[in-house]
């Protein structure tokens, strides 16, 4: 597995221009070397937000626009056309029961599309605030939500973010043995409070092929971190090939 290690909020502005930059040219030459067509969908990709009783108002709001100006970069956009479009569907999480769907199956293949989904996303308003954190029935929703993927795509990735461990209901292990994740890549976007957070992500929580855990040290990261993260997962095994 792969494990990115992030600490954006410890970085000087100044030293943010060279990684970006980087990443930058890496997605335009991955743009110029894509000589074989295109599979019609090469992902179908959920992002399930935590939004349980852990995450203050200002940080609902940093992760609500961080995840629409991800969407929006230039880098994720040339990601998105890169490699044909791509499916996705989000949902916010907090307890058992709690699972609201943020934004239905879309799919983005152009900037038209794409500004749509963000905006949708942006305007959401918080469905609860005092439930604990049941990241193995969130798990367990995200794997149905595929099961209803408008397309057979190449590659089916869960984008699942949090602050916290599992404190509510049955953790990630039984999800995973008693849903069907075959073939199913989780990868975590981790907000480290703990320590103990970023490690739980890395040993309990992601798997499949090519799976990572992005972490960051605060909610004022959150946008970068996510800018990154989804690079990653849109250009999959070709961009970590490539790092």
């Amino acid at each position: 597995m792969l494990i990115a290690h992030s600490n954006t909020s410890r970085v000087k502005h100044s030293n943010r221009l060279p990684a970006r930059t980087a990443l930058r040219v890496l997605v335009i030459l991955l743009a110029a070397l894509a000589t074989q067509p295109v599979r019609a969908c090469s992902l179908a990709l959920v992002i399930a937000v935590d939004v349980s009783a852990s995450i203050s108002e200002v940080e609902y709001d940093l992760q609500q626009k961080g995840i629409s100006a991800a969407l929006q970069d230039e880098d994720v956009m040339d990601a998105i056309a890169t490699v044909g479009g791509i499916w996705l569907h989000g949902f916010e999480w907090s307890g058992r029961y709690q699972q609201n769907t943020l934004l239905n199956w879309r799919f983005l293949s152009d900037p038209e599309s794409i500004h749509s989904a963000a905006s949708e996303i942006a305007r959401n308003t918080r469905d609860s605030r005092e439930f604990l954190t049941a990241l193995g029935h969130a798990l367990s929703h995200a794997s149905e939500v595929l099961d209803t993927a408008p397309a057979v795509c190449e590659r089916q990735v869960i984008d699942v973010s949090a602050d916290g461990i599992n404190n509510e209901g049955y953790d990630p292990h039984f999800a995973y043995y008693s849903s069907n994740f075959t073939d199913i890549t989780v990868n975590a976007l981790v907000i480290r409070k703990e320590e103990r957070t970023y490690t739980y992500f890395e040993n309990k929580v992601i798997r499949g092929p090519g799976a990572f855990v992005q972490a960051m040290n605060s909610y004022e990261d959150y946008t970068e971190a996510m800018i990154r993260k989804l690079v990653r997962e849109i250009l999959g095994l070709r961009y970590a090939d490539l790092r």
